[in-house]
């Protein structure tokens, strides 16, 4: 069980995700992360230990952007070593940084599958790096310009070849946050909003306490399958993308 937390906004949003990253630390106390998005270039924090073990002034000064994902991880799969704490992050295509709570099944399948047929290379031996590439190698196929649909229609392929309970975050390089829900829903994900000054700022987390420490409300969970995609404008769209989603949640994740 892991906690995930995705914040984009009008404004600097790493003191955001710091502080949300605290409330559901129950959920991951091996090791803390921090990707954001600033003018074309992801900026990493990660490293094992507690969010406030972790983070350290010169880190946060250095995760400059209105974008970014956090992560605390609890090692259900792979390893306790910090290569394996995340976000992780892939260059192809347009750049993209992920941080996943849950289990793929079928993890050692997809391994195999990612090296022979889509020819990309699994470095840990985290599942996280497995959803992250799947996702990657789908949305490749969408070109250079992305709309919604595109990114939904690479979920949707996502879905079809992940097994397990899963839930996602993701920034992509230009184009702004995406998260999905696996089809059964065993993995919960909420969303929120607040306004700012210039405008709206949107929340995706694991659980709605860290909504409620930003002063976000909640908006609702996303449905089994359900996929959320917030434009670099903050404009949101949400379509379900399973074949037939169904709710299975895990009593022992749900959001609260």
């Amino acid at each position: 069980m892991c906690g995930i937390v995705g914040l984009l906004g009008k404004q600097a949003v790493n003191q955001g995700i710091y502080d949300a990253l605290t409330v559901p630390q129950h959920r991951g106390q091996d090791a803390a992360g921090m990707m954001t998005w600033s003018e074309g270039r992801f900026l990493l924090r990660k490293s094992n230990g507690l969010v406030r073990d972790v983070f350290h002034t010169r880190h946060m000064a250095r995760l400059k952007g209105n974008l970014g994902i956090g992560h605390v991880r609890y090692p259900t799969a792979g390893s306790s070593s910090e290569a394996e704490s995340q976000p992780f992050y892939v260059n192809s295509p347009y750049g993209i940084a992920l941080a996943h709570n849950g289990n793929l099944t079928n993890s050692e399948q997809l391994k195999q599958e990612l090296f022979s047929t889509d020819l990309r290379h699994i470095n840990t031996s985290s599942d996280s790096e497995v959803l992250l590439n799947v996702f990657a190698h789908e949305l490749g196929k969408q070109g250079l310009h992305l709309e919604a649909e595109d990114i939904f229609d690479a979920v949707r392929r996502v879905h079809r070849r992940c097994k397990g309970g899963y839930a996602a975050v993701a920034i992509i390089n230009g184009f702004g946050m995406v998260a999905f829900r696996d089809p059964f829903g065993i993995r919960p994900v909420v969303f929120g909003t607040r306004e700012e000054e210039n405008g709206q700022a949107v929340m995706i987390a694991s659980e709605s306490v860290a909504l409620d420490v930003g002063g976000f409300e909640l908006e609702r969970d996303l449905s089994p399958g359900e996929a959320i995609f917030v434009d670099i404008e903050g404009n949101i769209h949400t379509q379900v993308c399973a074949d037939r989603p169904q709710l299975r949640s895990c009593i022992l994740s749900m959001s609260i």
